[in-house]
């Protein structure tokens, strides 16, 4: 029988030592001069290739720490659990709670996003609507971009249309102390939507400014903000129901 001639491991020793390489550096480590024998061995250890530098670096899924959006990058090259680009921006896209605009896109992925983004609304994969004199790539699934542009329109309210001002990011240490001090005041459930309504007179990052304000949860702001969008309350009750640790009950004494 013919002896294995390349070796795979040698791929990953480069891989682990570097954590990214391009295909020439990969053909160098391997042996080999093609493409497709390097292309045959990475694909038994499962690898991704960059999104960013025109695809020309690849990783291991085991070195890639994909975050909360699935992405990572090393030394400024940019890998995405979806893939390229293109399919990237398709899933975060769908995903955002009130769409992207290209400069939100590109602070989110780190490299230009328009052609891309252009080349999803020609094919069908997204949707977009100018809203504020500018372009908003949305969902192509109805119910979700209704609520993104529902969205949208929170985020994009000019000072002064809410209560105590949208698109306020500097408090006042005065008016700081009183919202916190009114918080404190309220049960779990109002207190949750107060922060979800004062992260909506923020706009966008709003939740993590209220929840750094009033030393809670982003995720316990963003749910409150999403109960006063959907109306989905209820009056009176501090709890869903089921909410909460379960009632102990007594132990009877011997």
């Amino acid at each position: 029988m013919r002896p294995e001639r390349y070796h795979a491991d040698d791929l990953r020793r480069l891989l682990q030592q570097r954590k990214i390489a391009t295909m020439d550096e990969l053909k160098e480590a391997l042996g080999s001069a093609a493409d497709v024998t390097v292309f045959r061995k990475l694909a038994g250890l499962g690898y991704h290739t960059s999104y960013s530098h025109r695809g020309r670096y690849y990783t291991l899924d085991e070195l890639a720490h994909f975050d909360a959006l699935g992405l990572w990058s090393f030394r400024q090259v940019f890998f995405s659990r979806f893939g390229t680009l293109v399919a990237t921006l398709e899933e975060l896209v769908g995903a955002a709670e009130a769409g992207y605009d290209v400069a939100e896109a590109e602070a989110v992925v780190q490299v230009g996003t328009k052609d891309a983004l252009v080349l999803l609304v020609r094919e069908g994969r997204l949707t977009r609507e100018k809203v504020a004199g500018r372009f908003i790539y949305l969902s192509t699934d109805v119910p979700t971009r209704r609520a993104q542009l529902k969205a949208r329109a929170v985020y994009d309210a000019k000072a002064g249309a809410l209560g105590l001002g949208a698109g306020l990011r500097v408090v006042p240490d005065e008016l700081k102390a009183a919202i916190v001090l009114f918080s404190s005041l309220l049960d779990e459930q109002q207190r949750r939507l107060y922060a979800g309504l004062e992260a909506m007179k923020v706009g966008h990052g709003g939740d993590t400014q209220v929840a750094e304000l009033l030393g809670i949860d982003p995720g316990t702001v963003a749910r409150g903000r999403q109960e006063l969008l959907s109306g989905d309350i209820s009056p009176g009750r501090v709890r869903r129901a089921g909410g909460g640790r379960p009632s102990a009950k007594k132990a009877s004494p011997r």
